[in-house]
């Protein structure tokens, strides 16, 4: 994790996963992107094929099961402020935005070179700078979030949103964080937080290939920080949320990757 201007390989392949599938804007898609996605395309129809998933339907079925709970979050519950941590190139604040308007105030956290980044393309699409933020944020610092979110107002719902954050992360530093998280919902009208998270008991010998491929992307270890969903929920009760649930993410799943792609949903309120 560092702050500078680079962005890791994942990000870029995950831009133009969203583009390609018509879920982000021409400004958040990065040529280098595209020379990665064609440069794994034979590798993925490959273990397509085989049953074994591909990156991008893995990548699809996270993001549309965050989306949907998002989304049931602002219509059903109260939810008008977002905080996405470490959003990288993802156009879900864009798509919100354009979706609820003044509805919803939407902030965008992330280290300060992606950030800078982030807030350009932003400002060439021309996204609502009054609705739409972007900040920088080190999530691993003690007051980082507690500081972003004093600046939002605590009579509304709050959501935090982490995708593709927690494999990279060890154990003690998920546990540190997500007590961070629910200590700073606590301060609202209602409280969320949703993730993808890896959980082991679901793992059979294919979807554990597919981790290791997704390893050798990311060029680092993926952790998988539970062994059942279970774990994660007891966990995430331990770090003082109120309610907490962790369920394979159904919506939209297009192949086998998404078998591993699991959705935890946490509560404060």
């Amino acid at each position: 994790m560092s702050g500078s201007e680079t962005i890791s390989p994942t990000a870029h392949y995950t831009g133009y996963v969203w583009a390609r599938n018509g879920m982000s804007h021409r400004e958040l898609e990065t040529i280098e992107g595209r020379i990665l996605f064609e440069s794994l395309r034979p590798a993925m129809t490959i273990n397509g094929l085989l049953g074994r998933g591909t990156l991008e339907g893995y990548l699809l079925a996270r993001h549309r099961a965050i989306d949907e709970l998002l989304q049931r979050a602002i219509d059903e519950h109260g939810v008008t402020q977002v905080i996405e941590v470490a959003a990288g190139l993802s156009p879900r604040g864009w798509r919100f935005i354009r979706r609820y308007g003044e509805q919803l105030t939407y902030v965008e956290a992330d280290l300060p070179g992606m950030a800078a980044r982030k807030r350009r393309a932003l400002e060439r699409i021309g996204s609502d700078p009054a609705r739409h933020l972007v900040r920088e944020l080190d999530v691993l610092q003690e007051e980082g979030l507690r500081t972003l979110a004093s600046k939002l107002d605590p009579s509304h719902g709050l959501a935090i949103i982490t995708e593709g954050l927690l494999p990279y992360l060890p154990t003690d530093q998920v546990h540190a964080m997500w007590r961070r998280f629910a200590a700073t919902l606590s301060g609202f009208d209602g409280g969320l937080y949703v993730s993808d998270i890896h959980v082991g008991a679901e793992e059979g010998a294919t979807e554990r290939a597919f981790r290791a491929l997704l390893s050798a992307f990311v060029r680092g270890r993926v952790h998988v920080h539970f062994e059942s969903a279970n774990d994660a929920v007891a966990a995430l009760k331990d770090a003082a949320f109120a309610e907490a649930d962790v369920r394979p993410a159904e919506s939209a799943a297009r192949d086998r990757a998404s078998r591993i792609a699991h959705i935890l949903e946490a509560w404060n309120r």
